[in-house]
């Protein structure tokens, strides 16, 4: 993974896929800033980093918040003096899954803010710093529910599958520019995301585990990895992609 000295801001790094990604930047050598709506959570992540020597440092933000994206953006070029490397982990699922019918204004408003609003926000911000700086990556994170029906689930699907189509749009407008955007999209990943859909019902692990081929979840360093991957110089001819790691869910 050739990551070493890059500064890469990792959003929703409190937690889960965010938490993995920000601690295996920085076992590769990459200076780390955790981002995280809840500053305890990043700071929480970044302790284990700096016990291990890594190098590091928290922040709290909304990303549904522009001004709070802006602030996050400045100061991490204040305190590094560029940006190398943007991944846009931050997100949250409805409070209740329903039928489209019967979704909650509130779970449409609030999924699309952070999953896919915040997603704009930040790549409009790092991408001003990165045509500035004369390079740059860009990692998003969307879903195996962007490419695919996730039922009883809209705001969810429609903010990842909107990841994805931002993606692409934003790699080929960037291509020229030395400036690379691409995506992962994780399947059924142990999470908060996952506990909560599998108290859903008694019998829902079962079904999830159904449809995997694999018959797992996958691990939060699982995804970590393909996100560094993309994040890395051996990836400088990737742009616009999605990789997706589903153990085989989506064939």
């Amino acid at each position: 993974m050739k990551v070493k000295n890059k500064v890469v801001l990792v959003t929703g790094g409190g937690s889960g896929i965010g938490a993995a990604t920000a601690k295996h930047f920085a076992d590769h050598g990459a200076k780390v800033v955790v981002s995280d709506v809840r500053l305890e959570k990043a700071q929480k992540t970044v302790d284990g980093i700096l016990s291990g020597n890594g190098d590091a440092s928290a922040m709290e933000t909304n990303v549904a918040d522009f001004n709070a994206v802006e602030t996050m953006v400045k100061d991490t070029v204040s305190k590094y003096g560029r940006l190398d490397v943007i991944v846009n982990n931050a997100g949250i699922g409805p409070r209740k899954m329903a039928k489209t019918a019967d979704a909650t204004l509130a779970d449409w408003d609030n999924v699309i803010a952070v999953n896919q609003t915040g997603v704009f926000y930040c790549m409009k911000v790092a991408l001003g710093q990165m045509l500035e700086q004369g390079y740059g990556n860009i990692v998003n994170v969307a879903s195996l529910a962007g490419l695919k029906a996730s039922p009883n689930n809209l705001s969810y699907s429609a903010s990842k599958f909107a990841v994805v189509g931002m993606t692409k749009s934003a790699a080929m407008e960037y291509a020229t520019k030395n400036i690379r955007v691409n995506a992962v999209c994780p399947g059924y990943t142990e999470s908060a995301l996952l506990d909560k859909l599998r108290a859903a019902r008694p019998d829902m692990d079962d079904i999830l585990k159904s449809v995997i081929p694999m018959k797992r979840y996958g691990n939060a360093i699982e995804i970590a990895e393909a996100i560094v991957w993309l994040a890395s110089d051996s990836t400088q001819f990737i742009t616009g992609q999605t990789i997706t790691l589903d153990g085989g869910t989506s064939l």
